[in-house]
Order: C-alpha cells, then structure tokens, then sequence
C-alpha cells in the first residue's frame, strides 16, 4: 500500500513509520515537502503521488500557546484536514486524522465517559480548532478514521513521563494534579489501532483511541515511580491549587478526559490498559 504520512517527524508519526514501513511504500513529510494548509500544494501533492491512504499526523498541539497564536492554529488544525479530506477525495484515498479528547467540554460527571457521539463543547482554542478539523473532514470526505486520542506519550522528545522521572530524580518531592482523569496512552499503541484499523478495514467514522482505564495525572506519577523504583513522594493538589503554586496562566484542562472505547473494541480492535502500556515503554526506554 502506498501511504503518504505527514507530520512525519512528531513521535505518533515515528512510530506509525515503524508499524507501516514492512510491505508498504511510504511518502514522509513535513512542512518544509508538504504543507497541509496550501490547498493547491495539497491538491497537487495527492494527485502526483495518488497515495491509497493518508495519515495525517501534522497539527498545532501546544494548548496553552494555541490561546494566543491567533489564526494559525485554526489553518493547521482545521483547514489542514480539510484540504486533506479534499485531495483525498480527489484521490479516493482512505484518510485517516488523529484528534482529542479536548473537543469535548471536559466537565462530565466522573462517574460516566464520552462516547463518541457526544455533545462537543471544547473551551480552548486548541479543542475548538481539533473540532473544526473533525467537520471540515466530514464535510469533504466519506472515507475517513477519525481517532480521538488523550494524554499521549511516547518514544523521542519530551512527555510527561520523562518529565516525572526527572523531577523525580531531582527532587524529594512533587505535587501533582489528582482531579484530572483520564487515560495515558503510549503512542505505540495508538499506531496499532490505526494500522488494524487501516489494514481490517473497519467501518469509517470517529473512535476515542486511547489505552483502557483511567486514571489521575497524581496517580499515574505514583505508578511511574512505583514501576522505576523512583523514591520521591507525590502530594496531590487541585488544579488551581497548581496553578497558584506554580505562578502560572494556562488553558482550561479539563477535570474528565475519560473516554469509552467500546466503539473501537466492538470493530475488533485489541485495547491494551494503560498500566500495560506504560511498562511496556518503561521497558523500551530501559528504565525496568
């Protein structure tokens, strides 16, 4: 299969890259060979290199940046796809987008999770441009796997669980938000759901695409220390109490990222817990 990727140097891209490369040709660029938000640059890429399937791994993920950046956020998270969505179209490839938990308002009772067709309320530049990217593909599109991922972390580059075995490492003590939930998810895991997804050729559409289970931010810190033997205690603190601490201006988080995979499961998609995940690549970076 002939499979263009772009953005294809962020870390979920480096590892669909190493999930896709056996016994397919892959197209790998970046803004400097493809930039998405040039419609005709678009349109013309496609059609010169009449991919079977695009996966696009391009987007403006900073959140807190994003509240400031002005217009460039919506051309990248937003007009990005659609161009995307038209070429393939155009091309009648399959396309496939990752998006967030973030289009959603975040501020559902604990006790339930989002399913997909849920009510969209995101409250951040971020979540509200991710959104638009999701419409812009459904409007110029039928062949499309839209996965909705949260709290994604992987090999290369920083994440939140290099951050913490560092403070770790260098500090007696942390304090860690406890009332955000959700679900960390090792990218290695989120390009195997879309390399089944592609390669089983499961129903079109939208899927929350992340480990099972949930969690707190406070919780997850606790189970990386406990798995690398790390001796630092973890205090658990609001968010605006950690914001206060830390003397600092953010977007809105929100307090539940939770989101059901039932959809993905029922389209035999194997999901692994996220504890499973995070040992896995605790194992990979040789820290266990």
């Amino acid at each position: 299969m002939k499979i263009l990727i772009t953005g294809a140097n962020g870390m979920l891209a480096k590892e669909i890259r190493e999930r896709f490369q056996e016994g397919n040709e892959l197209i790998l660029t970046d803004v400097a060979e493809l930039d998405i938000t040039n419609e005709e640059m678009v349109m013309n890429f496609v059609k010169r290199e009449k991919p079977e399937c695009i996966i696009n791994c391009a987007a403006f993920t900073a959140v807190d940046k994003a509240e400031t950046a002005g217009e460039i956020v919506e051309k990248i998270n937003a007009d990005g796809p659609g161009n995307l969505a038209k070429a393939a179209k155009e091309a009648n490839s399959v396309l496939v987008h990752v998006s967030t938990d973030y289009v959603f308002g975040g501020d559902l009772d604990l006790s339930k999770d989002y399913k997909e067709d849920d009510p969209k309320a995101p409250v951040t530049a971020y979540g509200i441009t991710k959104l638009h990217g999701e419409e812009q593909i459904e409007a110029n599109t039928d062949k499309y796997y839209i996965f909705r991922t949260a709290w994604l972390y992987g090999i290369g580059g920083n994440n939140f669980v290099k951050t913490m075995l560092k403070l770790g490492e260098d500090r007696d003590e942390l304090n860690v938000v406890a009332d955000q939930h959700g679900s960390p998810t090792y990218a290695k895991d989120l390009a195997e759901f879309i390399y089944q997804a592609v390669t089983k050729k499961i129903p079109f559409g939208i899927y929350n695409a992340t480990n099972n289970g949930y969690t707190t931010w406070y919780d997850f810190t606790k189970a990386i220390f406990e798995y690398t033997g790390t001796v630092c205690n973890v205090n658990p603190v609001t968010t605006e109490e950690y914001i206060e601490m830390m003397k600092i201006t953010q977007a809105k988080r929100p307090k539940n990222s939770q989101m059901s995979k039932e959809k993905l499961m029922k389209a035999g998609i194997n999901v692994p817990e996220w504890e499973d995940g995070l040992k896995r690549y605790l194992k990979e970076e040789g820290r266990i």
